[in-house]
């Protein structure tokens, strides 16, 4: 060096924002968690969907409560009353995604309400950008476009004409899921676990009510058309605590530090690998077209996750 001169400043090193990074695995973990559903639906013998919903909800109702209990040390009513509006809001939304998806499902193709469903990144984009001023990156949009062209390309030989009624209802659950999420980033601040305990007994007490009117597909009305066998009930309680229980519980976790967006991207690991495990569990071929189309929304996925861990870096000195 020569005299006089002072040496270059050195860049500082820096690494992917641990948090983001904590957050981006337990969203698309959440993902592989509810995939498992297509799989566990397959193995139920004789229960109808209702009957499904109703001892799902209690499992994930009473999973959440002793969740929530251990992290707060008991102080169950403080932790519910905690969240708010805000919260009862946000579970009240994700119960009518559980139940918008059933509807939907007894109206039109199951290639039809994945297909809408797929639209759910956009409306939580658009919803974050309205509500919490998040901005939407550009790495986003363009992932979130890669997935939708996944989607289509999984259920294009499902696709039919014609069921107005059945695609309304899927585009509202994934309305309802969008919404779920924003509110979930909304509090972001509080423990929102509560909320998915929320979801359970709105759910709970929805399918209660219909399968007791026998309006929900059960052989009998009143206390009769709660009636499931043994063995579909423990499937349905194994969804409730673990399949749904789970997978919510970490994708709620994982809203603290991921985008409205980018959660709700990051999420379709569902879609991708539910065909996967029915294939692997049941026999069930999934076409060429499914294959390729869940291939592409992994590439989506992680292209995103690069993408945003590339941008949300900090000083390694600072975490």
């Amino acid at each position: 060096m020569e005299p006089g001169t002072t040496a270059p400043l050195s860049r500082p090193l820096v690494r992917a924002d641990p948090a983001y990074l904590r957050g981006v695995v337990l969203v698309a973990m959440a993902g592989v968690f509810w995939s498992l559903g297509g799989v566990l639906v397959r193995w139920i013998e004789a229960a109808s969907a209702w009957q499904i919903i109703f001892y799902r909800s209690i499992a994930l109702a009473l999973t959440l409560a002793l969740i929530v209990a251990l992290c707060h040390r008991g102080r169950l009513i403080a932790a519910f009353a905690g969240v708010g509006w805000n919260g009862l809001l946000a579970g009240t939304c994700l119960s009518g995604g559980f139940m918008g998806f059933i509807l939907a499902l007894s109206h039109t193709t199951v290639a039809n309400a994945v297909f809408m469903l797929g639209a759910t990144p956009f409306v939580a984009a658009m919803l974050g950008w309205w509500w919490l001023g998040e901005p939407v990156r550009r790495a986003t949009w363009l992932a979130m476009v890669l997935a939708s062209a996944g989607v289509a390309t999984m259920v294009a030989n499902g696709i039919a004409i014609g069921t107005a009624l059945g695609n309304f209802l899927a585009l509202g659950t994934a309305l309802c899921f969008a919404t779920f999420s924003v509110l979930l980033r909304r509090g972001r601040e509080q423990d929102m676990l509560p909320c998915v305990a929320y979801a359970g007994i709105v759910a709970f007490l929805v399918s209660g009510l219909l399968l007791t009117a026998g309006l929900g597909g059960a052989a009998s009305a009143g206390l009769a058309g709660l009636a499931v066998g043994a063995g579909d009930l423990l499937l349905c309680l194994i969804m409730g605590s673990v399949q749904v229980g789970t997978g919510l519980t970490i994708y709620t976790l994982g809203a603290r530090h991921v985008p409205a967006a980018e959660l709700t991207l990051l999420s379709l690991t569902e879609l991708a690998l539910a065909p996967i495990w029915v294939w692997l569990a049941v026999g069930e071929v999934p076409t060429t077209l499914t294959l390729a189309g869940g291939g592409i929304v992994m590439a989506a996925i992680a292209y995103q996750a690069l993408s945003g861990a590339r941008r949300r870096r900090t000083p390694a000195g600072l975490v």
